[in-house]
């Protein structure tokens, strides 16, 4: 698969959906549009002083609340590489996937504080803290997960699928 490497955002417990995207967001689709939003109720400075390829740090029950799709695709849209958490909410952990968001379950996650920088080889399993050079194992995530992450997303991966039967 491939390796992630940002610098860590944190956020706390029970992260809902709503503090990713507000509802008042939602008159949209536009990926890039949720983007300039996320994660705006939970900090208003997020979105300017993240850059591509930051990685998200949380506590436990990450992504809780709706059901809404846009909460991933709005964290992807504005370039978060990928969520670390104890536990995410279930139908928050399948959009993600669906995606094309990596997360990643580490009981340890608040041992990773703001302004570190994180690698995550997800070959490996293993999500090293490159700031203090201590290296974590994160619970694995299933095959059939890791191709949706490798395709970009459950559409891309349909297509693939069809288009290889239709060889």
């Amino acid at each position: 698969m491939q390796k992630i490497e940002g610098k860590v955002w944190n956020f706390g417990k029970d992260i809902d959906t709503d503090l990713i995207i507000a509802a008042r967001y939602l008159n949209t689709s536009n990926p890039k549009e949720l983007a300039k939003h996320v994660m705006e109720d939970a900090d208003p400075t997020f979105v300017s002083k993240m850059t591509p390829g930051d990685i998200i740090v949380a506590d436990e029950n990450f992504g809780c609340g709706s059901s809404r799709e846009h909460a991933p695709i709005a964290l992807k849209a504005a370039g978060v590489a990928a969520v670390i958490a104890p536990t995410f909410a279930r139908i928050f952990y399948r959009n993600a996937f669906n995606m094309g968001l990596p997360i990643f379950e580490l009981t340890e996650s608040l041992e990773i504080k703001e302004g570190e920088s994180v690698s995550i080889d997800m070959d490996a399993g293993t999500i090293t803290n490159i700031t203090t050079n201590k290296t974590y194992n994160f619970i694995p995530i299933p095959p059939f997960m890791q191709e949706l992450l490798s395709a970009g997303g459950l559409m891309n991966y349909a297509s693939e699928e069809i288009a290889a039967q239709e060889k």
